[in-house]
């Protein structure tokens, strides 16, 4: 099932014929607060809802996607966890050390939206496509046996990121956490659709030329292990959203007046546009200085 927020405040699901079918009234014995609450509301009802949701769904009447304004899938998470590298870039070396971080849910943006490139002084801003998981339930220190049974579903993610920000340079909140730099879409896929996530291919295109192009067979650490060890710090709630990092080999700027698709095959893609006030310049293509530093040393992509 595919779920979608559209026009602000509506969720749907998406259907076989690709409209959307207003499901918010569904919602309202559980009392959502805002668009905030739809989400974390759906989830949390869903084995309730399921049946529901499939006959609505069956019985047509949706509206077509051109008609609507999709929005990103994820509102207001109570946190955006981010995994720090975890991909093996092509190669066979060991794991990395497992790191995360937090990244701001006052970035979020969704389909069609703009990122805006703040005056800060960077040293370029990459797109970093990922695969990002929705938690479906309550969870804290799970096991490695139940940590999939929390997982409700995925998104695409672009995780936008200024380098060269910082004590550290290594870019984590600093450099992340911009207003428009979490840009989610253009749906949540459930987990019972996607039958290996390990199998995904990723990719983003910048004014139609590609740039990232990998496979989540690539991934350092399984989805499970980062769940397992995400709950036996804080605890993990319905919408909460775990973003798995990136293959970096191929990175590139974005700036002023880009259009950028992101895509996993079986979920979805989505586009953003660039808007950059100070119309600063990098050279177009992958950023082959960063693929190769972290092919070769596994380093974070520090500038």
């Amino acid at each position: 099932m595919r779920i979608a927020m559209a026009d602000g405040s509506r969720i749907g699901v998406i259907a076989v014929d690709n409209t959307f079918v207003d499901i918010g009234d569904l919602l309202q014995p559980y009392d959502p607060l805002g668009p905030e609450d739809l989400l974390p509301d759906l989830i949390t009802h869903f084995p309730e809802l399921r049946d529901t949701l499939s006959h609505r769904v069956a019985t047509g009447g949706g509206v077509p996607l051109e008609g609507v304004r999709l929005r990103s899938p994820v509102v207001r998470p109570s946190k955006i966890v981010c995994l720090i590298g975890n991909y093996r870039e092509g190669t066979d070396r060991p794991p990395q050390i497992l790191d995360f971080f937090f990244k701001s849910p006052e970035g979020i943006v969704g389909p069609g939206d703009t990122v805006v490139l703040p005056p800060h002084p960077a040293t370029i801003f990459h797109h970093e496509a990922e695969i990002a998981v929705i938690v479906g339930r309550e969870a804290k220190s799970l096991s490695a046996d139940e940590a999939m049974d929390a997982v409700f579903g995925y998104t695409v993610f672009n995780d936008v990121s200024a380098r060269g920000l910082g004590r550290s340079g290594i870019n984590s909140f600093l450099g992340k956490s911009f207003d428009t730099f979490a840009a989610f879409g253009p749906w949540i896929v459930t987990a019972d659709e996607i039958a290996d996530p390990y199998a995904l291919h990723i990719t983003v295109e910048v004014n139609g030329e590609r740039r990232q192009d990998y496979w989540t067979s690539d991934m350092e650490r399984p989805i499970a292990e980062l769940m397992t060890a995400i709950s036996a710090v804080t605890t993990l709630h319905p919408g909460d959203v775990i973003c798995c990092g990136t293959n970096h080999q191929g990175l590139g700027a974005m700036q002023d007046g880009d259009e950028v698709v992101t895509a996993i095959s079986g979920i979805g893609a989505f586009t953003l546009h660039v808007r950059d006030e100070q119309r600063r310049v990098w050279p177009r293509g992958i950023d082959r200085q960063t693929a190769e530093r972290v092919r070769a040393a596994g380093l974070r992509p520090s500038q």
